[in-house]
């Protein structure tokens, strides 16, 4: 029988392999939907960024619904939420529709990640939690690893529609799943009344932080526009964290950030977490713009990250047990910044056998820093306050991501024009100080890790 550390991250990380796969598989079907649709390509940017849009709006409210109806049932809505609008993009025929499907998919998107991290820490002993979150990364490793794969077999064989719609047995299988083997946590002993004030401002500040990085990635207006929303959004956010310091019981209670190990996450880990966004976005482009390469062989070589991250299950416990939490992080983030930076010496005539080999490998010890983190980063915070950690740890990690990919883009347009080329006509050469930059970047986190006590999360190992 398998055991409950093992069975309850695979069931609530479902949520993220339908979220990984979805991300993939469209980003592979944009061609054969605009050509349905009738629509530019560049106009289909709308149905992206509907979609980040609705999660920023909406993550903000998920750990107040799972204390207040509870986390299972929050947890099983939020996946029908994204089903459904899954089905409804599966039939849309026009770009407003897919539009406002999407939005509705990102309702139940926002909802899907952090509750399922609320049931997991809540639902799993200390002393398993190490196992637990190993075991809660494979779904989504999986999703990444065929969804570009996936996402080209949809489109050659069939109707791009079948992209969305293959979501609805899983989203109705983990449903399932879920009702028969999670059980409800529910911490909250009386209702706490919603935070409107802090919902709108959370609400604004994220939207209009993550629409400038979308309109600034995609060029979709003037730089002044991007700036403007910057501008508005980072005031939004002060003018919350103000408002959340008077609230007797605001909707995400920065409070939680005294926790070291928690901040070292949320804050310590936001340069790991851009690397992160900004590598997966590189890749491909560099392999198929850069290199010449087919997305199917693009795909079969970009994998290996997946197929590393996999191999985290089998040597995460021994070597927490050999190097400590601390140890381990630092070293683990070294080698992934020198993993990154060794992508960017990737020619088009390299052996696609030895960057196979060097991608598995930093895959690996990127999945063993992020577990590490993560792992780490929620151990001191009570179960009462875990709906506020796994709130907030959501809203950084999607800001962080978003930044990531909008860093990519504009590091190679930047080498580009060094070279002088421009951000339509890209080279292999463009995107090696690209890699090196995100190296760097990534080993800013070393300054969090290094203040960590050797001794950190000694009761986990």
């Amino acid at each position: 029988m398998v055991s409950r550390s093992r069975l309850v991250p695979l069931i609530v990380a479902s949520p993220l392999f339908l979220q990984n796969l979805d991300t993939s598989v469209m980003a592979t079907a944009l061609p054969s939907i605009a050509e349905s649709l009738q629509v530019p390509p560049l106009h289909l940017n709308l149905a992206i960024t509907s979609y980040l849009l609705s999660l920023a709006v909406f993550i903000p409210i998920s750990g107040w619904l799972a204390d207040r109806f509870g986390a299972k049932r929050i947890f099983c809505l939020a996946i029908a939420f994204f089903a459904l609008g899954s089905a409804l993009c599966g039939v849309a025929n026009s770009l407003p529709e897919l539009v406002i499907f999407r939005v509705l998919q990102g309702l139940g998107g926002a909802m899907m990640v952090p509750v399922g991290r609320l049931i997991l820490l809540r639902a799993v002993p200390p002393a398993e939690i190490v196992s637990a979150m190993v075991w809660f990364t494979v779904p989504p490793v999986i999703g990444r690893m065929v969804g570009p794969l996936f996402g080209g077999a949809i489109v050659s064989m069939t109707s791009w529609r079948w992209i969305f719609l293959i979501n609805i047995p899983f989203g109705l299988l983990a449903i399932l799943l879920a009702m028969t083997f999670v059980k409800d946590t529910h911490e909250s002993t009386a209702p706490v009344p919603f935070d409107t004030t802090g919902f709108v401002l959370l609400a604004t500040g994220l939207t209009a932080l993550l629409g400038a990085l979308e309109i600034a990635g995609k060029a979709l207006a003037p730089g002044w526009v991007s700036w403007l929303a910057v501008g508005m959004g980072s005031l939004a956010l002060w003018r919350y964290y103000g408002h959340a310091r008077r609230q007797q019981d605001p909707i995400i209670d920065l409070d939680i950030l005294r926790f070291q190990t928690y901040r070292t996450n949320v804050i310590g880990g936001t340069p790991l977490r851009i690397a992160i966004g900004a590598s997966p976005f590189l890749l491909p482009l560099m392999l198929q713009i850069g290199f010449g390469l087919s997305p199917l062989t693009s795909g079969a070589l970009t994998v290996a990250t997946a197929l590393g991250a996999l191999g985290t299950r089998a040597v995460m416990k021994r070597a927490i047990h050999d190097f400590g939490f601390r140890q381990l992080l630092i070293s683990a983030t070294v080698l992934t910044s020198a993993a990154y930076m060794s992508y960017g010496l990737f020619k088009p005539t390299t052996s696609h056998l030895l960057m196979f080999c060097v991608m598995m490998f930093g895959g690996l010890i990127n999945s063993l820093a992020m577990v590490t983190m993560t792992t780490l980063g929620f151990s001191d915070v009570p179960n009462v306050r875990m709906s506020h950690a796994t709130t907030l740890s959501a809203m950084a990690q999607q800001l962080s991501l978003s930044f990531g990919v909008v860093l990519g883009a504009t590091l190679v347009s930047a080498a580009s024009w060094w070279h002088g080329g421009d951000a339509v006509h890209l080279h292999a050469e463009d995107f090696s100080p690209a890699f090196v930059v995100v190296g760097l970047i990534n080993l800013l986190s070393l300054f969090s890790f290094f203040k960590l006590d050797p001794q950190e999360g000694a009761g986990l190992r």
